[in-house]
């Protein structure tokens, strides 16, 4: 785990983690609640692309009180906009192997200067070591 989180230091959280938080995923938000309240100091960052992954499933399925609790949620944090200079960055995550989502993610937190990105994709969190982490690896598969 890294070291102290300041209040200068900005987190930006991947997809999945506002999924497991937002809907209480019965593994994951117990453990992932205790590492936002450890840096409770920390900003929080999502982007527009995390939006549009994490309201998908609760538009299609019509369930308002999801999207209702997701946009509540989302409210909150500093949201992250993107343009050409992040999808140019995106493009060197993007040939180094990385998915088009995680591509744009990664480049966002840089290009915003992140200081640590979460995510719960061993995979992703290999992309920028000393940087990204798995930030449930102590909870096991």
């Amino acid at each position: 785990m890294p070291g102290a989180i300041s209040r200068m230091d900005k987190i930006y959280l991947d997809s999945c983690l506002v999924i497991y938080l937002v809907e209480r995923h019965p593994r994951f938000h117990g453990p992932l609640r205790a590492r936002l309240a450890e840096t409770a100091d920390a900003t929080f960052c999502v982007s527009v692309l995390t939006r549009l992954e994490v309201l998908t499933r609760p538009l299609r399925e019509h369930d308002d009180p999801l999207v209702r609790r997701y946009e509540s949620f989302l409210g909150v944090q500093e949201r992250l906009a993107l343009d050409d200079d992040i999808v140019n960055a995106a493009l060197n995550w993007r040939v180094s192997g990385l998915k088009t989502p995680d591509a744009l993610h990664v480049a966002l937190a840089k290009r915003y200067a992140c200081t640590a990105f979460w995510t719960n994709d061993d995979r992703l969190a290999k992309a920028a070591p000393g940087w990204s982490e798995n930030a449930l690896k102590d909870v096991g598969p």
